[in-house]
């Protein structure tokens, strides 16, 4: 089987398709929210992810996983409030969430994703 690379720079590509699964590099908040609070980011964070979605032919409603990068653990709660509301009604991914240091400062949230992609 092929793989598909889409938007493909010199270090990684925006998504790669392979096996009827799509990987989804790591998405932040746009510009016009990184500098907002932690439900600014994460709203402008899920919204690069599914204009990323559509653009490959995928949906929320076919995430296999999510991996959720927090900078603080205080801001657990009001992230879970925004992903709560985005996510379809069952159709959540297997999720993890976890602590890190982010590239920049102001960034409080980073997600990857991989979803199912018609072959």
């Amino acid at each position: 089987m092929s793989i598909q690379r889409h938007d493909t720079k010199a270090r990684m590509s925006r998504a790669v398709i392979h096996n009827g699964v799509a990987y989804l590099c790591g998405q932040v908040a746009g510009p016009e929210a990184r500098h907002g609070d932690i439900t600014e980011q994460t709203q402008s964070m899920l919204a690069r992810v599914e204009a990323l979605l559509k653009e490959i032919g995928a949906n929320r409603e076919r995430l296999l996983t999510a991996t959720i990068y927090l900078k603080d653990a205080s801001d657990f709660a009001a992230m879970n409030a925004v992903w709560d509301a985005w996510v379809p009604e069952g159709h959540a991914p297997a999720r993890t969430c976890v602590c890190a240091p982010m590239p920049a400062d102001e960034l409080k949230v980073e997600i990857t994703v991989t979803v199912a992609v018609d072959a």
